[in-house]
């Protein structure tokens, strides 16, 4: 197989990477990442971000050889497989072969011109869209030709998140393919505070698909009712199901009694599709892709920071963002994410720059707190001011970082290894109220008790003594009737919690067991009982 020199590779992708770059979010930006400015450790000179030219299977991208201090690229994504940009293939229109796989019914409904009318109506939203989806449409086809899929859920990212990887609603669905956590979850999408999985190209991709496939399989092969439960979920697919199965009414998609939003669902992808086989009919037009890849996958041996990784590939961190956003903080770890993707000139840029490179990789680390302590405490115990510390974890006020919390902290001279593959995985921040331990005491209100003179009395708000005895905040007590109140005592006070004086004036009613924690063992809450 013939292979091309690299500069004329470069040349023929630029004008593609130049138009996919200028693409806007659809949904939430990115977030700012921090600039660290602690001490940071040396990159060892063994380390190498791709084989040697001997070394390289043949999966890899082979270009013609080249000088030997340029390092080779390699792309983990398609193993077994040469690419060569000269191939005709390669050059070909890839909307062109995303319609030659379209294999779905067809759906004709006034929902469908609806949403044509819409798309139509806004030509520069879908040009962004389209940009966007360029970025990953050739990765996304390959996969569900591999499984033999149709290609028409190529475009599901169109109508889920307009193909921003960044995306997420209200109901707390992340990514381009918009799993919610717990579906996430279930496909192995791994969600901590380090990375969320839901958001990164590859593994969403991977796990959208499998889960469709688990569809299609459980509503006999319909892949309108498969689409139907991506959206609504399968359990309630099912239910509806059953109810015409009952009721003696068909169980195809038409006939199901869903809600709007799923049954517009559908009609969106046919829109969707039909702009794809005619864009000319509804007065668009789609940006040119070609049939070839349009990143690569760079090795990820060392823990980076996300700012040094992007200044490497020569690439804002908000476009580095754009092929890696799984992120959660301002470093990859090796142990987590051992890859990044980077476009094909940005991939040569990172590799070249990295083997210049002789300065330090990571500055942020992470630390396991080995107490219970304040962020004030924490901050002071690793170097760093509690703002920082705070922000960077995302540490309310008024909470205590719990024993066994991970924690990302400034590397220092004793903190110079790269955060184990346990840590990476499983690395989890708990909190606890900054509050006095509280124990439940309980009163026999007198004449004229109110839940404003309570709280007078014993200085609390009137909303914290509703709240404890589910009345309301104007509400008054019956002579005799218990009042439940919270008081707080040091914790040294748990073994002998007695009422106070003013309580024994007032003839209180018997007290609660306090627990060891010094909480009542009550139903509310901690946190209701800690308010302020």
């Amino acid at each position: 197989m013939m292979t091309i020199q690299l500069p004329k590779l470069l040349r023929r992708l630029s004008p593609l990477l130049i138009a996919g770059l200028l693409g806007a979010c659809a949904s939430t930006p990115p977030q700012q990442d921090l600039t660290p400015n602690s001490e940071r450790n040396a990159l060892p000179r063994s380390w190498s971000p791709a084989p040697s030219a001997a070394e390289q299977p043949a999966a890899t991208l082979n270009p013609a050889p080249i000088e030997a201090a340029h390092p080779v690229l390699e792309d983990s994504l398609q193993p077994g497989v040469a690419i060569d940009l000269n191939e005709v293939k390669a050059s070909a229109d890839l909307w062109v072969r995303l319609r030659k796989g379209f294999d779905m019914p067809e759906l004709d409904n006034d929902g469908v011109r609806r949403a044509e009318i819409w798309y139509s109506t806004r030509p520069d939203y879908v040009q962004r869209m389209a940009e966007r989806g360029g970025r990953y449409l050739f990765h996304i086809i390959e996969e569900v030709e591999k499984r033999g899929m149709p290609t028409e859920l190529a475009l599901l990212p169109f109508i889920e998140s307009a193909f921003n990887p960044q995306a997420m609603s209200t109901a707390k669905a992340s990514g381009m393919w918009q799993f919610v956590p717990a579906t996430g979850r279930d496909f192995a999408l791994k969600q901590n505070i380090f990375r969320d999985d839901r958001r990164d190209v590859l593994a969403s991709t991977r796990a959208a698909l499998d889960y469709l496939e688990r569809l299609h399989k459980m509503f006999g092969g319909d892949w309108q009712l498969a689409l139907a439960a991506y959206n609504w979920g399968q359990g309630n697919v099912q239910k509806a199901i059953n109810r015409n199965l009952k009721a003696g009414l068909p169980t195809d998609y038409d006939n199901l009694r869903m809600p709007d939003e799923t049954r517009y669902y559908l009609p969106k992808l046919q829109a969707v599709k039909n702009i794809v086989l005619a864009p000319e009919k509804f007065g668009l037009n789609l940006p040119a892709m070609s049939n070839h890849p349009y990143f690569l996958s760079v090795k990820l041996d060392r823990d980076i920071d996300v700012d040094l990784a992007a200044r490497l590939a020569g690439m804002t961190v908000e476009e580095f963002k754009q092929f890696n956003p799984q992120m959660n903080k301002p470093v990859m770890l090796a142990a987590g994410s051992n890859q990044m993707l980077l476009p094909y000139d940005n991939a040569r840029t990172f590799t070249e720059s990295l083997t210049a490179h002789r300065g330090p990789l990571a500055s942020w680390t992470a630390w396991t707190v080995s107490q219970t302590m304040s962020p004030a405490a924490a901050a002071k115990q690793v170097g760093m001011s509690e703002a920082q510390l705070r922000e960077i974890n995302k540490i309310p006020p008024r909470m205590l970082v719990k024993k066994g919390s991970t924690l990302l902290v400034p590397r220092a001279a004793h903190r110079i290894e790269d955060v184990s593959e346990h840590m990476a995985e499983n690395g989890a921040i708990n909190l606890a109220p900054d509050a006095p331990a509280l124990r439940r005491v309980s009163y026999k209100a007198g004449k004229g008790d109110t839940v404003q003179s309570m709280a007078n009395r014993y200085r609390v708000s009137p909303a914290q003594v509703a709240e404890w005895n589910k009345v309301g905040v104007k509400s008054a007590f019956k002579p005799g009737q218990t009042v439940v109140m919270y008081k707080a005592f040091a914790a040294k006070q748990v073994a002998a919690a007695k009422p106070s004086a003013a309580a024994k004036a007032r003839k209180p009613g018997k007290t609660s067991k306090v627990s060891k924690s010094g909480v009542a063992q009550t139903g509310t809450s901690t946190r209701q009982m800690s308010k302020r």
